[in-house]
């Protein structure tokens, strides 16, 4: 039987052996940042406490992370979280990642709401709960709802919500179904925000994706009909009867996406203050309107 290691840099030796083994670049970066990951402690903790005994259950978790990274697993799935703005998130192969783009949308979302407490917002296609655990964080609405097609990712959704509960100002509430269904029954100008990251690659463009997100994303998370376009339009054409008047209509899109959600948005009559920001990058990636 193979003797485990009896101490955290024992572990990160052993991990970075299995990595680079599996051609997995800068192993033993990666073997450092992945024990102090499952430790939910900063990426240079292991390297300041090499000597800190570790336990069967850390090394038997650690060697998991290895092995489904040596698979090709991106970082968070092998792990089994990841950090979205000061949140630490369960996530797995049934959502998305949350990217540090998106956390650009909450910053979005949060000037909007400027502070000013009351509403109910709701996060279309929750995945995670990323979106809606921030904002019921920072903001202050009366409460978030979050919906999602997919059990699976309210599941998730669900543990997060869990696992957060002691740091929530408002209350989170997960609902199943496409879009705004879950939500239609809240009636005319019921919200005070639609905020939304939902899936716009086209079914043609699945061949240009990474690796790591074609081969272990969700594909319901991922594609949407008409060249990317159809969730969006829904959007935009569900959000409007919803949202109070002032109310936003915030989405995270593509750079290609952009200027179409914009003009969908400006054509529809029923919003003002139709703007395209862009993300830490400088590509247009989020479209904001106000219900007029």
């Amino acid at each position: 039987m193979e003797e485990a290691p009896a101490s955290v840099g024992a572990l990160v030796r052993e991990v970075a052996a299995a990595l680079a083994t599996a051609h997995v670049p800068e192993a033993r970066d990666e073997a450092r940042d992945l024990v102090a990951a499952l430790l939910d402690q900063p990426r240079f903790w292991p390297s300041v406490h090499r000597d800190e005994p570790v336990d069967a259950a850390l090394v038997g978790a650690a060697r998991a992370a290895a092995t489904k990274r040596g698979r090709g697993a991106p970082f968070a799935y092998a792990v089994g979280r990841a950090a979205f703005r000061h949140l630490t998130l369960d996530v797995d192969e049934r959502v998305l990642i949350p990217r540090q783009e998106t956390e650009v949308l909450v910053d979005e979302v949060l000037a909007y709401l400027g502070g000013r407490p009351g509403g109910t917002v709701v996060d279309v296609g929750t995945g995670s709960g990323a979106i809606a655990l921030a904002l019921a964080c920072e903001g202050r609405p009366d409460r978030v709802i979050a919906t999602d097609v997919s059990l699976d990712a309210l599941a998730v959704a669900g543990r997060n919500v869990a696992l957060l509960r002691d740091a929530l100002c408002a209350p989170v509430e997960l609902r199943h179904g496409s879009a705004l269904a879950p939500v239609a029954a809240l009636g005319a100008g019921a919200l005070r925000v639609v905020v939304s990251n939902p899936p716009y690659i086209a079914f043609g463009e699945a061949a240009q994706l990474p690796a790591a997100v074609r081969d272990w994303e969700p594909p319901l998370a991922l594609y949407a009909a008409r060249e990317g376009m159809a969730l969006i339009a829904q959007l935009v054409r569900e959000a409007a009867p919803l949202l109070a008047p002032g109310g936003l209509l915030a989405m995270e899109v593509d750079a290609r996406r952009a200027i179409l959600a914009a003009e969908l948005a400006m054509s529809d009559g029923r919003y003002d203050d139709v703007a395209v920001r862009l993300d830490l990058a400088g590509r247009e990636r989020f479209v904001l309107a106000v219900r007029r």
